[in-house]
């Protein structure tokens, strides 16, 4: 990122006459950039060191792929670095996300005590419960995203909502329109967050696409069986004023660690291309098309 300087006007930097022109220069700067570790070294290495603060960023990919392990490292990053640290969760209860990131070393049921953590619970919270979410609406989600955060004190702020496709599965054409809202009300309040969104298994389509639109990054992970075997994988698809690495990684959930990565994996096609049987469901259906269509001429040439 470069900020502009115009430096002081010399003598004789201006042509005489009656039109005066002035010659304007700039000189480039670099900023410095602040960056919030992520709690995985291998995919802060991936972009510069973290993600730039301020930054929200879109984490993607199928169900089973290692996202909400991956949210869990960056809230306990934020707890060890002494942030405020808000935690969202749609897909499952607040015990469960406490269970997991016990398995992983991490004390989130302290960090809850010590008003460092506040995890907000959309899906089984109760009527008593200050910090659930009952109507999963965008103004009901930022309204009570801005409360846990007065809550919670001033200060640099990480914020999960895992996942966001939770708030427009019932209108899928809005997820745009309610990402933008979401974004532009929280930026305002210092957070660096993470906005999970969920993706079909069978077509690795999303539902709407629209986290991905307003992101400043987007971090996508995907699973494969290779030999028989489940493999998860990382790459970085976009982060902003951040030169990252373009390549695709291996990655492992280890029991009582976490999330490592490991090495960069070579380019398949079945990285990027539909699953198999999802192209046998399109050319059937292109197929169907094309008999109706005949058969509609054909009627014609008769009649």
């Amino acid at each position: 990122m470069y900020g502009l300087k115009t430096p002081k006007r010399q003598e004789g930097s201006v042509n005489a006459g009656a039109s005066r022109t002035h010659m304007i220069g700039v000189v480039l700067h670099r900023v410095k950039i602040e960056r919030l570790s992520t709690g995985v070294r291998g995919i802060d290495e991936m972009i510069q060191g973290g993600i730039p603060r301020g930054f929200f960023v879109a984490v993607v990919g199928e169900p089973g792929t290692g996202k909400t392990i991956f949210c869990i490292h960056f809230i306990a990053q934020g707890i060890r670095e002494g942030d405020k640290n808000i935690y969202v969760t749609t897909e499952e209860s607040r015990e469960s996300i406490i269970k997991q990131a016990a398995q992983f070393g991490f004390d989130f049921e302290r960090a809850i005590e010590e008003n460092r953590l506040i995890i907000i619970d959309a899906l089984m919270g109760g009527r008593d419960d200050p910090w659930s979410l009952r109507d999963l609406t965008p103004e009901a989600l930022v309204e009570k995203v801005i409360e846990a955060k007065k809550s919670l004190g001033r200060g640099r702020a990480r914020l999960v909502v895992d996942s966001m496709s939770a708030f427009w599965l019932d209108k899928p054409a809005m997820a745009r329109k309610y990402s933008y809202y979401v974004k532009r009300v929280l930026y305002r309040w210092d957070f660096t967050a993470l906005l999970v969104a969920q993706y079909a298994v069978t077509t690795s389509l999303g539902f709407g696409f629209g986290v991905e639109h307003v992101a400043d990054g987007i971090i996508r992970f995907r699973k494969a069986v290779v030999g028989g075997v489940l493999r998860r994988y990382v790459i970085i698809e976009k982060m902003r004023q951040t030169q990252h690495d373009l390549r695709m990684h291996e990655i492992e959930i280890v029991d009582g660690v976490g999330m490592r990565v490991k090495q960069p994996t070579p380019y398949r096609k079945e990285d990027y291309a539909l699953p198999r049987s999802v192209v046998e469901r399109i050319l059937e259906a292109e197929a169907r098309r094309r008999k109706e269509i005949l058969g509609s001429e054909e009627s014609e040439t008769i009649l």
